[in-house]
């Protein structure tokens, strides 16, 4: 492998940024899909008792973090995501290219955080659709850009805990 001073520029994990690309793809896929064909505020069952389709919308983060600050929380969480995005950028560039247990997490991250914010621009709000449930507990709803991030920030903290020094290909 070509090493910092050999001159040949060592393949990074930009590559990655591919998955990032498809998962805003897929975020809003499904949401012009949630906002042409669901109605607002209705619990409509994929899986009785467990899983509905259900149209909602989060003006602020997760779990409804600063809903109601009045506004100028859309601009807070776009720049903090476009903050977060251009670090987890930076790291993914200075990452080897077969280091995927690292580039993986961090493109997942990036996708689901610029999906929501394409949301925030657009509407004023995230457009969330995916409601989890179990008899009368309902877990808060949330779509694809929301599952990435989660999915990522596990990525990370497993691959930082449990790991990080090893092998990586």
């Amino acid at each position: 492998m070509a090493g910092p001073t050999s001159g040949k520029p060592r393949p990074n994990a930009l590559i990655w940024l591919v998955l990032s690309v498809v998962v805003i793809g897929l975020d809003q896929l499904t949401k012009y899909w949630v906002l042409t064909s669901l109605p607002e505020y209705t619990a409509i069952p994929v899986i009785e008792g467990v899983w509905n389709w259900y149209r909602t919308y989060n003006t602020g983060a997760a779990f409804s973090f600063l809903s109601d600050a009045g506004g100028w929380q859309k601009y807070f969480f776009v720049i903090l995501a476009a903050g977060i995005s251009g670090l987890l950028g930076y790291w993914l560039y200075r990452t080897p290219r077969r280091d995927w247990k690292t580039a993986m997490p961090y493109a997942l991250v990036i996708g689901g955080a610029i999906g929501n914010v394409i949301d925030r621009l657009i509407h004023g709000h995230v457009v969330d659709f995916i409601q989890w449930h179990w008899q009368d507990w309902y877990w808060p709803a949330f779509n694809i850009a929301d599952a990435a991030i989660v999915g990522g920030a596990v990525g990370i903290a497993l691959y930082g805990l449990l790991g990080g020094q090893g092998k990586t290909d």
